[in-house]
């Protein structure tokens, strides 16, 4: 996706078998050679292209999706798509899980780093709904072997388990499976080991032109929405907003305009008053009338029909949604990304700086944003300890963006992401450490600046903002199951 990250591997080797993958990964090891693997595409650093790898192994016809009875659980191959996932489990069974929007994503990434979508609120993170994972691992004599690891409390290999509820990839070994059962199942059958998706679900989009835009406005904006997610009448586990996800699409004021992006379950009692109030919400004070999205606006493309609240079915909005734009797939796309979690309002003095960059013409760029996102409900009934993504008081959380095409504007776009975000967090060193505000970063938007002092000067080390207080224990999983570090990158978990 990224054409800032392009590989010239000696060989890449497209599997379609476990049985393929653990021959592959004993060939490297045999040969010294650095390997690495590649599902949707979508890693966000070089992790799975850079000058070092020899061998990338392509997941990509690993694409099964079917009821396991061994595990009463559905069994997903790691190079399936996010969309395609959801069609199967829907179209035959009536059921889904609560992943990401992107069509493209791929399983085996996502889910190891804690993936998160527009049901999160709902039905908590898509590795709520682990049940098992199936990975090649290494061991100390450089022997390449299969092993499946599960959430049972007497299984012996549950550490490797946990460790894949939100440590990312490229860490214990290669995913070549996972197995979802959602925690509170019962029954055997098919249609009882997951979540059922709403029936039908409202769908919001409304814009403010960036012409009309006052600091006042966009201060309201920003101000209210993150306000409006802090509350604990709306974001703590049960509230009657659990079935809203909601996007503020702060872009440069190049694109012409500043978005809001809604969906709700429409099956929540009063859904469409609970819609419009929270739109009120955000509106409140803002002395500028809004109207359709007729631009771009980072994955969503010009929705001017949902100006007005519509209603549609679930799956018919998740397609719309997860293919909204096609510039994701453009072979010439450029990007770079950072990440934040809140557990309280951005501050003014936040709210200024990010006003300040979006609305100074140094760049000129219609795809570069910041966009805000709904979290927590459903998401934060669960322990920080009991899965890898430690992340379980935020309410909302932020992911700073630009896109581009042309290799020489590289270092433009670079810069103006870095001096955005670290004037956003100068405060606190330049990132969005752990305190009472903000909560680290989401290591599936994964970030190398985090690990450079020149750009982290909090002195927070990059896996403390990304995993907290599960960091040690991630490093003992690694240390069993990973002990020759045949499997690293950037940001990969190190040994203990």
């Amino acid at each position: 996706m990224n054409q800032r990250w392009v590989g010239r591997p000696e060989s890449v080797r497209v599997v379609d078998s476990t049985q393929q993958v653990q021959a592959v990964v004993q060939e490297a090891v045999r040969a010294g050679k650095k390997l690495t693997v590649r599902g949707g595409g979508h890693c966000y650093e070089n992790f799975v292209f850079n000058a070092d790898t020899k061998i990338v192994l392509d997941m990509s016809e690993m694409t099964s999706v079917y009821y396991d009875d061994r595990f009463s659980a559905f069994a997903v191959e790691a190079g399936a798509t996010l969309l395609d996932v959801y069609e199967r489990l829907y179209k035959v069974w009536g059921v889904t899980l609560p992943g990401g929007m992107c069509y493209s994503v791929g399983v085996g990434g996502h889910v190891s780093g804690g993936g998160w979508g527009m049901l999160a609120r709902r039905d908590g993170l898509i590795v709520d709904h682990l049940y098992a994972v199936e990975v090649v691992v290494v061991d100390a004599h450089g022997t390449a072997r299969t092993v499946v690891a599960t959430r049972e409390e007497s299984d012996p290999n549950r550490e490797l388990w946990w460790a894949h509820t939100g440590a990312g990839g490229g860490n214990f070994g290669v995913i070549t499976r996972y197995w979802f059962r959602s925690p509170k199942a019962t029954g055997r059958r098919p249609e009882q080991a997951l979540i059922k998706p709403p029936s039908e679900v409202l769908v919001s989009a409304v814009a403010w032109s960036w012409g009309d835009m006052t600091k006042e406005a966009f201060t309201r904006l920003a101000r209210n929405y993150s306000a409006w997610h802090t509350a604990d009448e709306n974001s703590e586990p049960g509230s009657a907003y659990s079935g809203l996800m909601s996007s503020l699409l702060l872009n440069h004021k190049s694109n012409g305009q500043i978005g809001l992006v809604s969906q709700m379950d429409a099956t929540t009692p009063n859904a469409e008053k609970l819609l419009e109030a929270y739109i009120a919400a955000v509106t409140d004070g803002v002395d500028i009338e809004h109207g359709p999205v007729t631009n771009t606006m980072g994955e969503h493309k010009p929705m001017p029909q949902y100006h007005k609240t519509q209603r549609l079915p679930w799956l018919q909005a998740t397609r719309y949604f997860g293919t909204t734009t096609n510039f994701l797939v453009d072979p010439t796309l450029r990007a770079d990304y950072k990440s934040a979690y809140n557990k309280q309002n951005v501050t003014e003095e936040q709210i200024e700086a990010m006003y300040e960059h979006l609305a100074h013409t140094d760049l000129e760029n219609p795809r570069a944003m910041v966009q805000f996102s709904s979290f927590g409900c459903a998401v934060n009934s669960v322990r920080a300890g009991d899965t890898a993504s430690v992340h379980r008081d935020s309410r909302f959380k932020l992911l700073y963006q630009t896109y581009w095409n042309n290799p020489a504007d590289d270092a433009a776009n670079i810069s103006w992401l870095r001096s955005f975000y670290e004037d956003v967090y100068q405060k606190t060193g330049g990132v969005p450490v752990l305190d009472d505000t903000t909560d680290g970063c989401y290591i599936n938007y994964a970030d190398i600046d985090l690990n450079d002092p020149r750009h982290n000067t909090s002195g927070v080390p990059w896996h403390t903002l990304y995993f907290g207080d599960n960091y040690p224990r991630m490093q003992q999983v690694k240390a069993k199951w990973d002990p020759g570090n045949h499997f690293n990158h950037g940001q990969s978990v190190r040994l203990p």
